[in-house]
């Protein structure tokens, strides 16, 4: 029997939009816009399992920083949907700005490498460690008993659409520019 080298096509895309999707109804969940229904089932099956897998794959390939972002945010979004299923809502105390604290950390350490991956992966993670701040501060001020108003959610909101759009937008870039051969979107 004949053996053909293994090849592995790039995760990124699936990575991305896994991410871009379920990053894009978060957002609109914060900002009021949508229920919380539609982010929990795509942060288990699309957001968590795909991204999940898109790290895997990775890491077969010998790629340690999309093997570990994608893997690590498939995990955010499975614990991200676990917290919720489990409290039925996110609970207004630390514990949740501590869950966001702790991503924003990781993030943040995302961010310092990004930059070497293009400018689209460093706009994802620019903009993710900003809604990782601003979700951070929103969640200690509900835990001290602050109620937020409806434009600072959707200020909040709007900034995580932006970043599941600019992930989706990265996404969508490395899918073209693989599928046409050349580099027709320049993220």
């Amino acid at each position: 029997m004949e053996e053909k080298p293994e090849w592995w096509a790039s995760p990124a895309t699936l990575g991305l939009f896994g991410f871009g999707m379920t990053t894009i109804l978060a957002g609109l969940n914060v900002g009021g816009w949508i229920a919380a229904g539609p982010v929990l089932a795509m942060a288990l099956f699309y957001g968590g399992t795909a991204q999940f897998l898109a790290g895997a794959i990775a890491f077969r390939k010998g790629n340690m920083f999309g093997g570990a972002a994608f893997a690590s945010y498939g995990m955010f979004w499975w614990a991200f949907n676990w917290f919720n299923t489990q409290y039925g809502t996110l609970t207004n105390d630390y514990s949740v700005a501590a869950f966001m604290f702790v991503w924003f950390l990781v993030t943040l350490t995302f961010l310092l490498c990004a930059y070497k991956h293009g400018i689209g992966v460093f706009l994802v993670f620019l903009t993710l460690t900003i809604a990782f701040i601003l979700l951070t501060v929103l969640f200690w001020d509900a835990a001290a008993g602050h109620a937020l108003t409806m434009s600072d959610a959707q200020i909040i909101g709007g900034e995580i659409v932006l970043t599941g759009f600019l992930a989706w937008l990265t996404g969508t870039a490395d899918l073209v520019n693989w599928n046409y051969g050349r580099k027709l979107l320049p993220l």
